[in-house]
């Protein structure tokens, strides 16, 4: 097999054996599924060797594509290298500049500080994604992250920016309908709005630090901005930091009472970029962002 390959097919090959189809690689690299297929055609005759499978499922890497990632990754790899240390240098404050997000930051904290941001760095374009998933900093899918979660990968940059207590929340209506609950109760009678991550790591919740074993789950959802606008809409009892929920015009139930651990928010970046001016430059207004909060 020649083991020539073109970055530019390379990447093609690369996003295949991440997604499931040629559209849904196509939709990753910004471009037509027809330019996918030719790509990939390409590359396996320049390589004299077929890398996939076509199957129902998606494409599957033959032994020869197999050998053929290892030294894509090697490719990709060196890429992104390159590319991080030549920003490292950039001083001038424009370009791209990819964050992500929980959506109940990004539309109370980060929206505020990028139209800030822009007064001042008018060349920055800030990109960006709400998502609860971890893309990979690494990998430059994201140059500035923040998550709930410290993470664990030893390479990277990480601040916690901020640190929330936790309370319990009601809507008015909902008082008026079922009334205040009871802590000595586990909140017998009343309904719940849960977040779906802490009922798979949970074997049962507690609100506010109360058991709630006798209380029902009403719904349960992936995201905390769709945890207060549930509890806004009256379907239950939900948790959200203190200053969110009296922003939102909710009550707060046992005002004493707060959940054991805050809601922490953490700013991660990769070591090359935070030297990065537009990268750095974008950093400092979206965590002064969280401070003002």
């Amino acid at each position: 097999m020649n083991t020539t390959m073109n970055w530019d097919d390379t990447r093609v090959f690369l996003a295949l054996t991440r997604a499931p189809s040629l559209r849904a690689a196509a939709r990753s690299l910004g471009i037509d599924q027809a330019t996918v297929g030719r790509r990939l055609n390409a590359l396996e005759a320049e390589l004299g060797a077929k890398l996939f499978l076509r199957a129902k499922d998606g494409y599957l890497l033959t032994p020869a594509g197999e050998t053929a990632l290892a030294a894509a990754r090697r490719m990709e790899s060196a890429a992104l290298d390159l590319r991080t240390k030549i920003e490292g240098q950039d001083e001038n404050p424009g370009g791209i500049v990819r964050v992500t997000s929980t959506d109940s930051i990004a539309i109370d904290l980060l929206l505020p500080a990028v139209e800030r941001l822009q007064r001042h760095w008018p060349h920055i374009r800030v990109d960006l994604e709400v998502s609860t998933q971890l893309l990979s900093l690494s990998r430059r899918q994201v140059d500035i992250a923040f998550r709930n979660v410290r993470p664990e990968t030893p390479d990277l940059v990480v601040r916690r920016v901020v640190s929330w207590p936790v309370g319990l929340f009601a809507s008015a209506g909902y008082i008026e309908r079922f009334g205040e609950p009871v802590p000595d109760d586990e909140l017998r009678g009343h309904h719940l709005v849960a977040y779906g991550p802490y009922l798979e790591h949970s074997p049962f919740l507690t609100m506010a630090g109360v058991p709630a074993r006798q209380a029902r789950i009403a719904m349960a959802v992936r995201s905390s901005l769709l945890v207060r606008k549930a509890v806004a809409a009256g379907i239950g009892l939900g948790e959200m930091p203190v200053w969110m929920g009296e922003r939102e015009g909710l009550v707060r139930i046992w005002p004493q009472r707060r959940r054991a651990t805050d809601y922490e928010v953490w700013q991660v970046m990769h070591p090359d970029l935070q030297r990065t001016a537009r990268v750095r430059a974008t950093a400092e207004f979206l965590s002064e962002a969280f401070g003002q909060a």
